[in-house]
Parts: C-alpha cells; structure tokens; sequence
C-alpha cells in the first residue's frame, strides 16, 4: 500500500463494494525459495470477514495447504494509468501513475470436497446476475459425468479475512484544477476502458 495516508482513507465498505464488484485477485502465499501467486474468481461474505474461491488441484497453493491454513494475501487491482506532467498545468511535477488496489489479509485453508459445488455454484451465481435478463447459467445443464470429471480436478478454499486495506490514488495530493486537469488528459489519451474508469474516479472526489 502506498505509504501516503492521504490515498489511504476510504472507509472500509467503500474497500468491500470495490473487492465484490471485481471479484478476481492475485492470490499470494509465502513459500521457500519464494511467495506463490495464484489469479483467482472469487466470492466474499457481505460483512467482508470470510472469503470463497477454489484451485485447481495441481496448484502449488493448493499442495501447501493440505499441509494445513496459512496466512495469505489476495491483491486486488482496479483502473490504472500513466499520469503525464503535462496535465497538471503546473511547473516542477513529474510522472506518476494513478491507481486502486485493495489488499484482504487473513488465514488461507482448504475445505472439505463436498463443499466445492456449493462454492463453485455461488461464485458462478454471482457472475451470472449481471448478465440479466440472461438466464442464469446453472451447473446443472452440464452432462454429470463431465461435471463430475472436471470437478475432481479443483479444490474449495476458504479465506478468514483479518485486514482490509486499500489505496485509492487518484490525485489528491494535487490541487482540483489539477486534478481535473490530469483526468481530462487521461480520458483525451483514449488508452481504454479502464483508464476511462480512473478518470471518472478522478474527478469523483
């Protein structure tokens, strides 16, 4: 997290709206010789406290906790984008780059098999209700057999989460002139979508 407090004072449920609404991060567990990451789907509790996803088998994440919980890091990233000096309309500033993350800090464990459907079945739902007036793709409409064969091959994983801790930098530090200033020359850059989401954020605040 940026060392900054000013990029650092959004209340929590804003840090749970944004962590539910992308719903997919960086898993990251500490190993020897080095932290294993993981990018995964996943779905959190409304109060923010207990986290569901699942691994494939194989993963070596999923392999460490058959050994038992261990404490783990989901990053999770939102807009990002290359701020230009010349934006700002002021002398003597530098590059920088804007950006939303949220890390959720807890206790990783594996659960049992029986729970996977449950947490794949949720997880799916989840995604399924914004694709409305789509109906809702169900695991039922797959053949048993395959279902049941690819199933095997993932694992139920379960987080506890202790911390939630986020940064929203979006040009605080910078008078509103110049803040405005930098958002419209992101959104006129046209680098996409997801630049256009900061530039909102920008001059949101």
């Amino acid at each position: 997290m940026h060392p900054n407090r000013i990029f650092r004072r959004e209340e929590t449920t804003r840090h749970l709206e944004f962590v539910r609404e992308t719903a997919f991060g960086i898993l990251s567990v500490n190993a020897d010789p080095s932290p294993v990451l993981s990018h995964i789907p996943f779905l959190i509790s409304d109060d923010g406290t207990r986290l569901e996803a699942h691994l494939v088998r194989n993963n070596p994440i999923a392999k460490m906790l058959t050994q038992g919980p261990c404490p783990a890091v989901i990053a999770v990233q939102g807009p990002f984008g290359y701020i230009s000096p010349d934006w700002y309309g002021m002398l003597d500033q530098v590059p920088t780059w804007n950006y939303v993350a949220v890390h959720l800090r807890g206790t990783l464990r594996a659960l049992p098999d029986d729970a996977l459907f449950g947490v794949l079945e949720r997880i799916s739902d989840q995604m399924e209700a914004r694709l409305a007036p789509k109906p809702v793709w169900k695991m039922e409409k797959m053949t048993p057999s395959v279902r049941d064969q690819m199933m095997r091959m993932i694992v139920p994983v379960e987080m506890d989460v202790a911390e939630i801790d986020g940064t929203w930098k979006l040009g605080q530090n910078k008078p509103e002139d110049a803040r405005i200033g930098a958002a419209d020359g992101l959104e006129e850059a046209g680098q996409g979508a997801e630049t256009t989401r900061l530039a909102a954020l920008m001059r949101s605040l």
